[in-house]
C-alpha cells in the first residue's frame, strides 16, 4: 500500500475530531491500517492517528521493536486501537519531551499521566484492554489525543519549553540528540 502524506500543524483537519469506527472487515478499514503502517514505518515513527493521513476516524496505530529514533524505549507491542478510551491510574504525571510527526522539527515538554488502562478494538473489531505505564502510555496518549484534534504543543505548559530541536539544544533546554526514553534527555523530572 502507499506511503501517505502526514498532515502538519496549521491544516484545520489536525483540529477537528474524528467519528467513530462502526463497520469492521471492510476492504477500505483493512487498506487505512495497511496505510498507516506503511507511513509509520517510512517515517520511523512510534505512532499514528489516521486523522494525520487526513482520514478523520478514530484509529490509531503504535509500536515498535527497535527504533532507531527511540534506542532506549523498551519495545511496545504493534496495536491498532480503535474507538479507543483511556483511564489515569492515580494522579501521577511527568513530563517528558515529545515530537510529532505532524509537527516536524520540534519538541515540547509536555505532562502526561504516568500510568494508564487503554480500552478499544482491534482490526478485527475484538476487545482491548491493557495496562500501559512510561513510554507506552505517553505514545498512546499522544495518538489518542490527536482524535479529538489536539496536538501535543496545546499540552505544554511553559511556552519556553517548546520549540526547534536545534535551538532547544543550542539553549542548553533539550540534549543534544535527545530522544524519547533517554532518561538524562527525555524527561525532565518535572511532576505534575
Amino acid at each position: 500500500m502507499p506511503v501517505r502524506s502526514v498532515l502538519r500543524m496549521g491544516d484545520p483537519r489536525l483540529l477537528q475530531a474524528s467519528a467513530r469506527v462502526t463497520q469492521f472487515h471492510t476492504p477500505e478499514l483493512s487498506a487505512l491500517i495497511r496505510d498507516m503502517e506503511d507511513t509509520m514505518r517510512a517515517e520511523r515513527g512510534s505512532g499514528l492517528a489516521a486523522v494525520q493521513i487526513g482520514v478523520p476516524l478514530r484509529v490509531v496505530l503504535f509500536g515498535y521493536g527497535f527504533n532507531p529514533r527511540f534506542p532506549a524505549c523498551d519495545p511496545v507491542p504493534m496495536t491498532v486501537l480503535i474507538n479507543p478510551q483511556i483511564e489515569p491510574i492515580g494522579t501521577e504525571r511527568e513530563s517528558a519531551w515529545e515530537g510529532c510527526l505532524s509537527v516536524p522539527g520540534m519538541r515540547g515538554l509536555v505532562p502526561r499521566h504516568t500510568h494508564i488502562v487503554y480500552r478499544g478494538l482491534d482490526a478485527e473489531g475484538k476487545t482491548i484492554q491493557r495496562e500501559a505505564s512510561g513510554y507506552h502510555a505517553r505514545v498512546v496518549q499522544h495518538e489518542c489525543d490527536h482524535l479529538d484534534g489536539i496536538l501535543y504543543p496545546s499540552r505544554i505548559e511553559e511556552r519556553d519549553q517548546f520549540g526547534f530541536v536545534g535551538e532547544l539544544e543550542a539553549a542548553g533546554r533539550l540534549a543534544t540528540g535527545a530522544l524519547p526514553c533517554d532518561d538524562t534527555a527525555n524527561t525532565d523530572s518535572r511532576r505534575s
